[in-house]
């Protein structure tokens, strides 16, 4: 049985920055825009659901505060 080969994984940063013909800018700028938007629909989230729906727990924007 021959070894299959593997393609390499496509790194997602080469990949946003492609996408933007190479503009950095550009990039960072579609990136805060996500990730404006994404903080609008987790607040959306927030205030759609109670608090029995996941037992007490709420999500945060902030990566460090979620986890406790």
């Amino acid at each position: 049985m021959r070894p299959k080969s593997r393609e390499p994984e496509a790194d997602p940063v080469d990949h946003i920055i492609a996408w933007h013909d190479g503009n950095h800018r550009a990039a960072i700028e579609t990136l805060m825009e996500d990730i404006q938007h994404l903080r609008m629909q987790l607040a959306l989230a927030t205030a759609a659901m109670g608090k029995g729906f996941t037992r007490g727990w709420l999500p945060n924007e902030n990566r460090d505060e979620s986890k406790r």
